[in-house]
């Protein structure tokens, strides 16, 4: 099934193209398809719509089972394109906790991480 990835592949209506785009895509390809969008009050003081999550960002969960909820950002899994929101969690029969995994389409950014110095560098290129 994998074949050599392409970027001049534009899209499908056929879902198991899509799926085929994502699993095969590369690491600098991945890195976009955690672009989440912005809350109102930063797309107005950044004039973005969305940028790639970074650990350590803010977000509310909009989707799901655990919408409304408000967590920062622990970990992203770039094999699946999932994040890991910290207190969004279930418990096990044993009795730990194991994060359960968000898709980066659900979630908006309400406090940006500006510790990053390529987050800082993103920001001053879009602005321009």
């Amino acid at each position: 099934m994998k074949t050599k990835w392409s970027k001049h592949w534009k899209s499908s209506k056929q879902r198991r193209k899509q799926r085929k785009y994502v699993a095969n895509a590369p690491l600098h390809i991945r890195k976009k398809l955690f672009s989440t969008s912005l809350s109102k009050e930063l797309r107005k003081k950044h004039n973005l719509r969305n940028i790639p999550l970074v650990k350590g960002d803010r977000v509310k969960v909009m989707r799901g089972q655990f919408k409304k909820h408000i967590g920062k950002v622990e970990s992203k899994d770039y094999k699946k394109v999932r994040i890991y929101i910290e207190g969004i969690n279930a418990v096990k029969k044993d009795g730990t906790k194991k994060f359960i995994p968000i898709h980066p389409s659900n979630v908006i950014i309400t406090e940006l991480n500006l510790d990053d110095k390529r987050r800082k560098k993103i920001l001053e290129r879009k602005r321009k």
